[in-house]
């Protein structure tokens, strides 16, 4: 079977056909690996050896550069990857191309201040204050950056949008926003043009019509105001109302001579749109005592002067063709017309309906200055990204300094503005041409402080990643000297790689030496030591930060070129079981396949593609789907019921991962099935994937076969990005149409998610009770029985509560423990319910959460054990750490409780003692 195993991977020719993305694109060395095995890629993959532990593999990386990495010795030569094992040379972290304080509580307290300050009425006028405001939101949310919760981002782009001072901003900040909500689009192709009303499922701030209209940051958009009440239009037989021409010469006083046409107009009407034609026509120039006027060489035709005589009469454009409302745009221009420029303005951004109009019309408007119509047109380019940078005359426009200089004239080059679009580019190839002139743009456009520290330590990461050392030092340095501290850890890289290890080093060191320990510092320190002093940094990094995914990587890989590698397994699964990623899902991978344990190898190949379904494994050498491919024909296939019993069994053993696993596979056998896109999403989001669970949850919409199922997905599309009013909406409109699980269970807890008072919650009892009562399998009916449950409670019905949890518990919905538990402890049972959790922990794969619930119903010193448990598990949970806290603030206010008492019984015995003497003197 290894044989076969091997020749599998062999024909697929994987050095040739797979080449991609790096895993670990931090570190230069994957790409001259690369570059180095399509060079010998008619070498043997595998070469015999005799001595595994004691010779590196040269060539079982597809070439070599990649540094030495061993197999262990009781690794057989025919069950070797084909890539080998992974090496620690390739992991190193990248620099995090976001703002990162040494102290990040005392700068987001900082940027709290600020905040509130700013938001006080009286400081400067109300753009001025706009500004600030949407500034500092923009600072804020670059802060967010390190801790990558989606909900806190949106919500300070949210912030920002609320305070955008101008149209620009506005038209950016809903085009940041709805680039941010691209997983949950229910139709990503499509484009709204920038003036067409948004879909109902379309967040009201980023409605195109209401970024270019709007004159505030009103949070009802245009397309959802009621309309206005019908006025009664002007008769056409009204003198006052003229449609398109006058009578010729009807009550003209002036003639306008172009060419051979002359147009009559009125003088006073043509006058009064702006200070120079005024002058012209009613000044001290000999025009103003003519009655015929040559304008053949003002730049405008016969036409074109017979719209303006129109719109002079009316104050309207009314359906002008565009190239007459370019010429009056020119000719507003050119005599200072600001009625008809806005005029004209207003009209062409209502014809900008496409791509094509856009790169059209921009052009125009950059050469007149018109400022909602390159509004209109940036929106187009915006709303589009990624797509739209792949677009020459585009990023000519974007990326360039005379483009940027063309868009500042216009009114539309800002720090915002560039600051999406590079981050954009950033996420899209980072070691473009494009990224680095958009960064280049960022600089110039960034104001000092965080602006610029952002601005040139993105372009120190870019240059780092495109191998120009000396350049990303160049950038890092800046940053560093604008006041950005994690700026010196691009500096001890770009070192590091110019070959200056001891440099970088003493750079490290220094930085924990005067800013203090922090996490981040210590496991940029230990890329530039070796043995027992790396692994010390390690440790301490890990202590300080456990989110940091490279120690625990590294660890494992030490403990796999040690031939320990259930302890390499046990390392990575550390982290995974806290924060799910798919570099970790891969190396584990990656161990699994080192021990032939394919099955479980596939589970995690399989979750890892359900999050990333580009993945490539192997540094960037071989597609996901083709591991997957290969590892199929090892393992016993299962059919859609064996699927079932599988995905019963893991859900209810609280696995997500083997759940996800399961859904994975399941979808490759219907892929259409919107039910399991479905449960995927729900999954994701107990691992904390968003964008991964609101990707799939758009997938189950779009796959919906039947409406009713449609408006219930995008009723949790809306739950899930904070519109529960519109999701209870979504729901009615689904029952209306046919009584389903999901959708009375969607209605049950858009309304639970509110304050509950026992008429609405008897209400929601009631809304899942019918749920029940409706067709759906079991792993839906436990988590609905579990939901009354917990309403129960709420409501002090422990009886009915106990029954709907064991009701769950008997169609092995695990989770109801924990609701049965809370119920005993309620009785005052408080023995029962410690058992109860300790089912619930017997049972669940991640148990880090019923350790510590389990916390609460037993004494201290058990208590402190199971809470250094939950933490050891998962230690992003802050309740151990609270519960710890207080009970060291507890033991310090004992001692003081202790010292007060001594102290007042020393005083009342000084004091006895005083007047025994004050007697006997006496």
């Amino acid at each position: 079977m290894q044989n076969h195993f091997l020749t599998t991977l062999r024909s697929l020719k994987l050095i040739d056909g797979c080449k991609g993305t790096q895993v670990y694109a931090a570190n230069s060395a994957v790409s001259n690996s690369n570059a180095s095995s399509s060079s010998s890629s008619d070498k043997p993959l595998l070469r015999p050896t005799f001595s595994l532990r004691n010779k590196s593999i040269q060539g079982c990386n597809g070439g070599g550069g990649g540094g030495l990495h061993h197999c262990p010795s009781y690794l057989l030569l025919d069950s070797l990857l084909p890539f080998g094992l992974p090496s620690a040379d390739r992991i190193d972290p990248p620099v995090d191309p976001f703002l990162r304080p040494v102290d990040p509580v005392s700068a987001l307290s900082d940027s709290f201040r600020r905040l509130s300050s700013a938001s006080d009425a009286n400081s400067g006028t109300g753009a001025e204050r706009l500004l600030l405001l949407c500034d500092l939101y923009l600072e804020q949310h670059s802060l967010l950056r390190p801790l990558a919760d989606p909900k806190l981002l949106r919500r300070t782009l949210r912030s920002a949008r609320l305070h955008a001072p101008d149209t620009h901003h506005r038209v950016v900040l809903s085009a940041w926003l709805r680039f941010e909500r691209r997983e949950d689009q229910l139709f990503p192709s499509s484009f709204p043009a920038p003036l067409s009303a948004c879909t109902t499922t379309s967040p009201s701030l980023e409605c195109p019509r209401a970024a270019l209209l709007s004159t505030s940051n009103d949070l009802l958009c245009p397309c959802r105001r009621p309309p206005p009440e019908p006025s009664p239009s002007p008769s056409s037989s009204s003198p006052s109302f003229r449609r398109h021409e006058p009578e010729e010469g009807a009550d003209a006083d002036v003639w306008f001579c172009i060419g051979d046409d002359e147009v009559p107009c009125v003088r006073s009407n043509i006058a009064a749109l702006s200070q120079p034609l005024s002058t012209l026509l009613c000044g001290g120039f000999a025009e103003a005592q003519r009655e015929r006027i040559s304008f053949t060489h003002n730049g405008i035709s016969a036409r074109g002067m017979k719209a303006v005589d129109i719109f002079s009469r009316t104050g309207r454009l009314d359906e002008f063709p565009p190239d007459t409302v370019l010429e009056l745009l020119a000719f507003a221009n050119k005599f200072c017309c600001e009625g008809l420029k806005s005029a004209c303005d207003l009209k062409l951004a209502y014809l900008v309906r496409s791509l094509d109009d856009a790169l059209l019309l921009v052009e125009y408007g950059l050469e007149e200055m018109a400022y909602l119509l390159v509004a209109a047109c940036l929106q187009v380019f915006l709303r589009m990204l990624p797509k739209s940078l792949g677009d020459p005359e585009i990023t000519r426009l974007l990326c360039t300094q005379e483009g940027r200089e063309r868009l500042d004239a216009a009114g539309h080059a800002s720090f915002v503005l560039y600051h999406l679009l590079s981050q954009v580019a950033m996420e899209e190839d980072m070691k473009s041409n494009t990224t680095v002139m958009l960064l280049e743009r960022l600089a110039e456009s960034a104001a000092p402080g965080w602006q610029k520290q952002l601005a040139l330590h993105q372009l120190g990461c870019v240059m780092l990643e495109r191998g120009e050392y000396k350049d990303a030092q160049r950038w890092f340095q800046a940053a560093a000297s604008a006041g950005h501290v994690y700026s010196q850890v691009g500096v001890a890289r770009a070192k590091f790689k110019k070959g200056h290890k001891y440099s970088a080093y003493k750079l490290a060191s220094g930085l924990i030496d005067e800013h203090g320990h922090v996490g981040w510092m210590h496991q940029e320190r230990s890329l530039y030591c070796i043995g027992k002093e790396k692994m010390a940094d390690l440790r301490m990094a890990t202590r300080l930060d456990p989110t940091l995914a490279y120690p625990y990587k590294f660890r494992a890989i030490a403990l796999m070129e040690d031939d320990k590698v259930g302890a390499a397994i046990a390392e990575i699964s550390k982290i995974i079981g806290f924060k799910v990623s798919t570099d970790c899902l891969e190396l584990r991978a990656w161990f699994l396949l080192a021990l032939e344990d394919y099955e479980g190898a596939l589970q995690d190949l399989r979750a890892l593609m359900t999050l990333n379904p580009d993945y490539m494994m192997f540094h960037g050498k071989l597609h996901g789907d083709q591991m997957i491919d290969i590892l199929q024909q090892h393992v016993k296939l299962w059919d859609m019921a064996d699927c079932w019993m599988q995905l019963y069994d893991r859900w209810s053993a609280v696995d997500d991962i083997g759940s996800l696993a399961v859904v994975h596979q399941m979808l490759a056998k219907e892929p259409m099935n919107s039910s399991l896109r479905f449960r995927q999403s729900l999954l994701l989001l107990r691992l904390n994937c968003q964008k991964a669970a609101m990707h799939s949850l758009r997938l189950a919409r779009n796959h919906s076969t039947h409406e009713h199922e449609r408006l219930i997905y995008e009723g949790w599309i809306l739950y899930d990005t904070g519109h529960r009013d519109e999701a209870l909406a979504k729901s009615e409109e689904s029952l209306s149409l046919q009584r389903s699980f999901e959708a009375f269970f969607l209605k049950a807890y858009a309304l639970a998610d509110s304050s509950l008072d026992p008429t609405s919650s008897s209400y929601v009892i009631q809304l899942l009770e019918q749920a029940n009562s409706c067709a759906s399998d079991n792993l839906r009916k436990g988590q609905a029985h579990n939901n009354m449950g917990s309403i129960y409670v709420d409501c002090d019905m422990l009886d009915e509560a106990a029954e709907c949890y064991l009701k769950a518990l008997g169609i092995k919905h695990t989770r109801a423990h924990q609701g049965l538990a809370r119920v005993y402890y309620l009785k005052n049972q408080k023995k029962a319910a410690y058992d109860e959790m300790t089912k619930l922990i017997e049972k669940a794969k991640n148990n880090a959460s019923a350790y510590e619930k389990r916390s609460e119903y037993c004494d201290r010193d058990m208590a402190k054990s199971d809470l250094n448990m939950a933490t050891r598990l998962d230690p992003l949970r802050t309740y151990p750490y609270r519960y710890r806290a207080a009970g060291e603030l507890f033991k310090h206010i004992d001692v003081l409780v202790l010292f007060i008492v001594r102290y007042t019984d020393q005083m009342k015995k000084k004091r006895r003692n005083f007047l025994f003497i004050d007697s006997l003197s006496s």
